[in-house]
């Protein structure tokens, strides 16, 4: 196996904990969190986020994981430190708020100068050799995620590419950008996967362009669907159309009610800030399509609430339409709903509150009974009575029965 390292893992996300969890099958991991409450889930091999194979993966009994809230002892003893803290979009500084990896990063150089620290949170472009003259610590490299919520570790077992960044001029950096990407080749499923060395600016551009194609194809499939839904076309059969060519292919092509989630919102809106003086007109078009979208859609909901209100006006009955949301959720297979599409959509049409009232169905949220001033209803069959008009981001079998009353655009029923 060769040698086994000491390796250092901090914040358990989505990206953390996939990559705690793999590691720790052939090394020594310590996984460093803040909250009490998820460390100790981590220790009694319960999984904090909704993930079936990291749940599988805490079941087998060689698995050398360790988490703690002790960050410069596990610090001290770490050949490698993984940082994966978030960096969440900060509209006033228009970037990323990087404050936390800054912090991290400064705290290790001091409790152990000779770790080599690897940044797997995404940070703006050139954000790494800045640290780097900050800290005074060369050891630093860059290793952009490509990870699916829900899939985390599966994608980790199954890279479509690994790449780290760094100095290539520098040899020691070089060789220790190669021992990185070796631990994860090493983990990995899939046999030979293609592993590119570059600059670590490179690499972090590499992470923020290739979120904001997929971005771009999310709006692109989603401005076809709006095209079609507002003259009467069949938007499936446009689509199917479209995507038999093969330089087009089939994937990210599912209409929605706009991307959201944790990763293209805010790095659309960094690449986008990073251009800077560089003439560019595609990224900002595909954040303003994005708002566009949500726009349209906010508004469709409320017409079609509008021509149910019509209709029982004529039968005398001046009762609100209830307008029901089916999950907060980004994706079917998520359990967060941070930036979510339909939490903007939703959030527009509560604006008009006239002749409706607004129902949340969401099964995460058993601690509560209203979110940001909208009631929940917990009991499915209950919302589904109350609610004359049902909108669903992404569709579920747990609506067929309803189905009339359902707005959505998913189309093939896949994220």
């Amino acid at each position: 196996m060769g040698k086994k390292y000491t390796i250092t893992v901090v914040g358990m996300g989505y990206v953390g904990l996939s990559l705690a969890t793999l590691l720790a099958e052939k090394h020594r991991v310590l996984a460093v969190d803040i909250l009490p409450e998820l460390v100790n889930q981590i220790n009694d091999r319960i999984s904090p986020i909704q993930d079936r194979y990291i749940t599988e993966y805490f079941s087998h009994p060689n698995l050398d994981l360790t988490a703690t809230l002790d960050a410069v002892e596990a610090y001290r003893e770490a050949d490698f430190v993984i940082v994966a803290v978030p960096t969440n979009w900060e509209p006033t500084m228009q970037r990323f708020d990087t404050s936390v990896v800054e912090s991290v990063v400064q705290l290790i150089t001091q409790c152990n100068p000779d770790a080599w620290i690897v940044i797997k949170s995404t940070v703006p472009v050139g954000f790494t050799a800045e640290i780097q003259r900050k800290t005074g610590n060369r050891n630093i490299l860059f290793s952009p995620e490509f990870l699916r919520e829900g899939r985390a570790l599966y994608d980790n077992l199954y890279p479509s590419r690994i790449i780290v960044g760094a100095d290539m001029t520098d040899a020691t950096l070089k060789a220790a950008a190669e021992r990185f990407a070796s631990l994860l080749r090493q983990v990995a499923c899939k046999q030979n996967v293609e592993t590119l060395l570059m600059g670590s600016s490179e690499a972090e551009a590499v992470k923020l362009f290739s979120n904001a194609y997929l971005a771009l194809r999310v709006a692109y499939f989603n401005e076809l669907d709006s095209y079609a839904e507002s003259n009467g076309f069949d938007a499936k059969e446009i689509i199917k159309g479209v995507c038999l060519d093969p330089r087009i292919g089939s994937h990210y092509n599912n209409p929605s009610f706009g991307y959201g989630g944790y990763c293209l919102p805010k790095d659309t809106c960094q690449l986008l800030s990073s251009y800077g003086e560089v003439p560019e007109k595609l990224i900002h078009a595909v954040v303003e399509s994005n708002q566009t979208r949500k726009d349209y859609i906010a508004q469709k909901i409320l017409n079609l609430a509008a021509q149910k209100r019509s209709v029982l006006r004529e039968k005398d009955d001046l009762r609100k339409i209830v307008v029901g949301v089916y999950r907060l959720t980004m994706k079917a297979d998520s359990d967060n709903f941070r930036n979510s599409s339909i939490q903007d959509v939703l959030f527009q049409v509560g604006k008009s509150r006239e002749g409706i009232e607004i129902l949340l169905y969401e099964p995460s949220l058993t601690n509560s009974d209203e979110y940001c001033g909208f009631p929940i209803c917990h009991d499915l069959s209950c919302f589904k009575i109350s609610c004359d008009l049902i909108v669903a981001n992404r569709f579920h079998a747990q609506l067929e029965d309803v189905v009339d009353k359902v707005y959505t655009r998913d189309i093939f029923g896949r994220d």
